[in-house]
């Protein structure tokens, strides 16, 4: 049997998604607990890897078992048995086809910023910071360059293992909340670090030490060397990927992560 599962998790806590012997990881702790409750060794795969540091509000993953057990036990049972920063949202039986990555047809991700002088105390970890004043229409304007489908090898990590930079931006938006900037973005697929390249750059019009004309140039010179240095992941959030009707899997109700605490 097959099932998908709906995840949210910290991830300061961990060393990202992807298994690594020493363990640590969020795959680690999940593949445990499903282990456990089902009583045979489960593998699972995930929507999108996260890094060290990044957090998701609806990470999906899919596994196989031959084990017989009612849903409230891969919610319920597995959280009983994870660590307190990470938990089953849902649980929800799948076909064999379906595949946590391949079926995915797009993903999505949002940065929250705090901008303001004195460094984070309270939201440590949950939020990236920048101390010098930003300039919201500069940072829309220069985002409104990155729609489309783009070569995004200038923001691209050098160990990046995807087959081409080509990918198709749907959306670049950014919004301000008194101190809080949030940064959304849904594409067909990300590179390494992207969203994380793509905010230090737009971070950088917006203190104004660049134009938004130089968002465009960046991709035309396909020169990462050019573009800012990767920002923090702590205010990184992967809020899941985007999946045909017919799966029939939650959305994701992640509006706590738009700051509204704050």
């Amino acid at each position: 049997m097959r099932y998908a599962l709906g995840l949210e998790y910290f991830g300061g806590a961990f060393r990202g998604w992807q298994s690594q012997a020493g363990g640590g990881t969020v795959q680690d702790a999940l593949e445990a607990a499903l282990g456990e409750i089902a009583d045979e060794r489960i593998q699972s795969i995930c929507a999108g890897r996260t890094d060290a540091g990044v957090h998701a509000s609806q990470q999906v993953v899919h596994f196989d078992t031959t084990a017989n057990r009612p849903l409230s036990a891969w919610v319920r049972g597995v959280n009983a048995l994870l660590p307190d920063s990470m938990a089953v949202r849902w649980a929800v039986p799948v076909d064999d086809s379906f595949h946590a990555r391949f079926s995915a047809r797009g993903r999505r991700y949002r940065y929250l910023l705090l901008n303001r002088p004195q460094r984070l105390g309270l939201w440590r970890g949950r939020y990236g910071w920048f101390h010098a004043p930003l300039e919201l229409a500069w940072m829309q304007l220069a985002a409104g360059y990155l729609v489309g489908e783009h070569d995004f090898s200038s923001f691209r990590a050098a160990e990046c293992q995807a087959k081409s930079p080509v990918k198709s931006l749907w959306q670049a938006e950014v919004r301000q909340y008194g101190p809080l900037f949030v940064f959304d973005f849904a594409a067909s697929a990300f590179l390494h670090h992207m969203v994380r390249n793509l905010v230090g750059s737009l971070i950088a019009v917006g203190k104004g030490a660049q134009p938004p004309e130089w968002i465009a140039h960046l991709l035309q010179v396909r020169d990462r060397s050019q573009a800012a240095a990767t920002f923090s992941p702590d205010g990184l959030y992967f809020r899941g990927p985007i999946y045909e009707s017919h799966w029939q899997l939650p959305e994701p109700d992640d509006e706590l992560y738009a700051g509204v605490l704050y």
